[in-house]
């Protein structure tokens, strides 16, 4: 029959306009059978080790109509990715003990119905919380977004905003590795100091204290930007299409600043777009999960020579996750925002 065991989970209490606060978020404890029903076919039962704070979180938390993405359930655990160990499975790909990374829920253990989205974790050399992160969604996210849609060359310019985050700071990394010039946006002096001592940018500044982007930018690319790995969205978009170069490129990742905001800002230069040739295209990282093993392949060994650097901004405990993903929104994270739900 399985074990019952207590299972504390993290929920929505009601859907959220403007800014999300703590306790828009409740903790609340139910109980789990240690046992996949037998009426759930192909199904995995994870006991979660790590969780990650992702600001595309916060757009489902909003009733939604629409949407790429549902709204979340209220009263139903938070969705997001993570990694877990298998305490039972019914599916042929999966099996008890065996360390995954996917979609799963803010709680103790998940059962899960959905597995298309589930990989095996199968390099457990290198810390487990980094398949919330450098090996996980945010890596993957960067190295298609850069290198897919962006086709850097090398000694081309390239901007990130909010560079200092669990996409970001590896977008950077990857455009030096491809013989670009690099500058990056993030909100605090030691974020920017991180982008140029630990990651290796060629320059930085806090957006906070620029009162005019499009000097700022005018100021670090005299002869324009060449590739814009968009995070943010809102203003700093703006300013960039006024920067950029002919036939430049621009990966639409995310837009932070619009997902906390009750009315949607404009953006007013997009003629630029048709005047300089510029391609600017968005994505979701789901459209290259089928070649995640070419993303490893490329990436594990960068790691693995120290030619890639990692900061992660780690929170202990399940109760913890809602001031995790809050402090998102106010930048108050260092890199990549982990929750340890689990240390075995």
């Amino acid at each position: 029959m399985g074990d019952e065991v207590s299972n504390k989970q993290i929920v929505l209490r009601a859907y959220v306009k403007g800014s999300a606060k703590q306790s828009d978020m409740i903790l609340k404890t139910s109980t789990i059978k240690l046992k996949v029903p037998e009426h759930c076919n192909g199904a995995v039962l994870v006991k979660n080790l790590y969780l990650s704070c992702d600001p595309y979180i916060r757009t489902r938390m909003s009733f939604l109509q629409g949407s790429y993405v549902d709204s979340f359930t209220l009263a139903s655990p938070i969705q997001g990715y993570g990694v877990g160990r298998v305490v039972d499975s019914s599916h042929p790909n999966f099996k008890k003990g065996d360390l995954v990374w996917g979609m799963t829920a803010w709680e103790e253990y998940t059962l899960i119905t959905s597995t298309e989205r589930l990989f095996k974790v199968q390099h457990t050399d290198l810390p487990l919380s980094y398949y919330t992160g450098l090996l996980g969604m945010p890596g993957a996210t960067a190295y298609f977004g850069f290198y897919e849609i962006c086709s850097p060359k090398q000694g081309e310019t390239v901007f990130i905003s909010a560079a200092s985050g669990a996409v970001g700071q590896l977008v950077g990394q990857f455009a030096k590795l491809s013989g670009c010039y690099v500058v990056g946006s993030a909100g605090s002096k030691d974020k920017v100091d991180l982008l140029k001592n630990k990651f290796g940018f060629d320059d930085a500044f806090n957006y906070k204290e620029e009162p005019d982007f499009n000097a700022a930018l005018k100021r670090y690319f005299p002869n324009g930007i060449d590739i814009y790995f968009d995070n943010v969205g809102g203003k700093m978009l703006d300013a960039v299409l006024l920067n950029m170069r002919l036939h430049g490129r621009i990966s639409a990742c995310g837009m932070i600043s619009q997902y906390d905001v009750e009315e949607l800002e404009g953006v007013k230069n997009l003629f630029n777009i048709v005047t300089k040739r510029i391609r600017m295209e968005g994505f979701l990282v789901s459209d290259y999960y089928h070649l995640y093993s070419k993303f490893l392949d490329t990436v594990l060994p960068l790691v693995k020579d120290g030619k890639i650097t990692y900061v992660e901004d780690i929170s202990e405990g399940l109760e913890s996750a809602p001031s995790a993903l809050i402090g998102l929104f106010s930048g108050r994270n260092i890199g990549k925002q982990v929750v340890v739900v689990s240390r075995e």
